[in-house]
């Protein structure tokens, strides 16, 4: 394996050549999976020969339409089933929501999961993309986030809850609040893949909500939560008019024999699924803490089923993988190929002890030195850029400014935006945001507004000269009414707390109180007329509005469910079915 190492990342389309090309370079065998999300607890043994004693009869027949799998679905997870897609894997899903609901521009952060990037830039589209700042532990900032959205004039915006590859967390109540505030936009998309393995809230999932407002999706996997990545097999859940848009446009037999068998399987199981999450859980405390002994080793803090942790100064990632490949077979994931991360930069599966043993004794080997081949980390060196095996991707927004189409970089500059970043950082934010906080170890710098509030510590900001504004050229006049500029960015007034609403029921002791509302950009009133491009199409209240009231208090934060509870609700925690 060790003289193909090189080819095999380079000749891949992914991020990583597959268990099944690894398993052929080295007779069969394939290396320890650290590169992969997958739950290593689930499927049961019991569960796997099951499958393998029906195998025959699975692999020999059609499976049922796509219908009726969800419908099982549906019944396990209590959802409505016309307010369910089911895919064939949460990729396809992720293809055709951008080719039927994404019309001309999408926003996302990065680094984040990269079908969010690639996939809209592939068919045209304008990516914006809001830069997770490394000096503030790579958290989202939903204001700024707003801010940023309301300045490009975006149509589309995207959150993964949590962050992939990070594993960044956002609570429900910061979600819903967003997802009101975003009401005007042709779409908004959480992403919650990886959201059943976190333990930072009871329940943390918006499907609820989402059915209710019309312009909004919740992505969720199954392959990643049940060990089954070969399956491919994950839903949506939005209202009824979105997900039958979705599901019209999905052949009948999206689903293969084994999805069909595994989703009715599942409700003699949910005892062991649940205990398989806590597992997990529990795991990646301790993979964090024998990671975080590491000298020079960063574990970022992460509520997915995986760790980001940044090398020691001065080490190369693609380095690092590859002599963890041939030297100690254990397969990583290396992150030059995300855009805004770089070769610094692991992210790491959550697994056993047994299997993080032998990944720290592999680290320890190659980054400090004491295998034959030296370390891997030099006495004096500086921090590393992207791999030499970055993506394509990369290369299409450094020559269009995340603008999609070649030639389209001059059209991607709005008013009150700074610069074109180096490609991989992201679009630049609004230029009123003009203090920025430098970051010693090499990090992108954070804008003032957007270190308020992360629980990171923050360096000293230092005040940076003020750009003289460019005048900017008219467009000549047009027998259509004019579009509505973006809205100035305004640095956000601290948030202001809101009485305690009142409780069905009274809060556990530990609970929480109810966070604080969080103001975001009011969108502008849609001029008369047809609609320019970059002006929101819809305007009038948000749902929070229509309420009369200005966000949601915060579920108390009473634990997981343990072994012995049933099946989990759709979103995976707190309620049984």
């Amino acid at each position: 394996m060790a003289d193909n190492v090189a080819s095999l990342f380079r000749s891949t389309a992914a991020h990583s050549p597959s268990m099944a090309a690894l398993a052929r370079e080295s007779d069969g065998a394939g290396p320890v999976d650290f590169c992969i999300p997958c739950n290593p607890y689930f499927p049961t043994p019991a569960m796997f020969e099951d499958m393998a004693a029906r195998l025959r009869d699975i692999i020999t027949y059609y499976p049922s339409g796509a219908d009726t799998i969800t419908a099982e679905l549906c019944s396990l997870l209590q959802l409505p089933p016309q307010c369910v897609a089911m895919g064939n894997g949460s990729t396809e899903l992720i293809t055709w929501i951008d080719h039927l609901l994404v019309r001309e521009s999408l926003a996302v952060p990065v680094p984040t999961f990269g079908r969010w990037t690639d996939q809209p830039m592939e068919t045209g589209k304008r990516v914006d993309m809001f830069p997770l700042q490394e000096s503030g532990g790579f958290a989202l900032d939903l204001a700024q986030y707003a801010e940023f959205i309301r300045a490009r004039g975006t149509r589309v915006a995207v959150i993964c809850n949590p962050n992939n590859p990070d594993g960044g967390f956002l609570h429900k109540h910061a979600v819903v609040q967003f997802m009101d505030a975003m009401a005007d936009l042709d779409l908004v998309v959480i992403d919650e893949s990886f959201l059943e393995f976190a333990d930072a809230e009871v329940e943390p999932s918006v499907v609820q909500e989402a059915m209710l407002r019309p312009n909004v999706i919740v992505l969720r996997s199954l392959g990643k939560n049940f060990g089954l990545h070969g399956i491919r097999f994950g839903y949506l859940v939005a209202n009824p008019a979105l997900a039958g848009r979705i599901r019209s446009m999905l052949p009948k037999w999206n689903l293969n024999s084994f999805a069909e068998h595994v989703v009715f399987m599942l409700k003699e199981h949910g005892a062991e699924y649940a205990q398989s999450l806590h597992q997990v859980r529990r795991d990646r405390m301790d993979m964090s803490g024998q990671l975080s002994s590491l000298p020079g080793l960063t574990v970022y803090p992460s509520q997915g089923n995986f760790l980001f942790v940044r090398l020691p100064v001065g080490a190369e990632g693609t380095v690092v993988r590859d002599r963890m490949l041939t030297e100690h077979r254990i397969l990583v994931r290396e992150c030059g190929n995300k855009i805004g991360s770089s070769s610094r930069f692991l992210r790491l599966v959550v697994r056993p002890q047994v299997d993080v043993r032998r990944l720290v004794s592999g680290l320890e080997q190659v980054l400090y030195g004491t295998s034959r081949r030296g370390a891997a980390v030099p006495e004096q060196a500086g921090g590393t850029g992207y791999s030499s095996g970055t993506a394509a991707v990369d290369r299409l927004v450094s020559e269009t400014n995340g603008a999609g189409m070649r030639g389209l970089a001059a059209q991607a500059a709005a008013p009150g935006l700074a610069a074109a970043p180096v490609a991989g950082t992201g679009m630049p934010l609004p230029a009123a945001a003009s203090t920025v906080t430098a970051d010693p170890a090499g990090g992108m710098p954070v804008p003032a507004a957007a270190s308020a509030g992360t629980g990171v510590p923050q360096p000293v900001a230092r005040p940076v000269a003020q750009p003289v504004p460019q005048a900017v050229p008219q467009p000549a006049p047009q027998p259509v009414p004019q579009p509505v500029p973006p809205p100035v960015p305004q640095q956000f007034p601290e948030p202001v707390p809101q009485p305690a609403p009142m409780p069905a029921q009274p809060l556990a002791p530990a609970a929480q109180a109810p966070m604080p509302a969080v103001a975001f950009p009011a969108p502008q009133a849609p001029p008369a007329g047809p609609t320019p491009p970059g002006v929101p199409a819809r305007g009038g209240l948000t749902a929070a509005q229509v309420r009369g009231t200005d966000g949601l208090s915060m579920a108390p934060a009473t634990g997981w469910p343990g072994p012995q509870a049933a099946w989990p609700n759709a979103a995976g925690m707190g309620q049984v079915v």
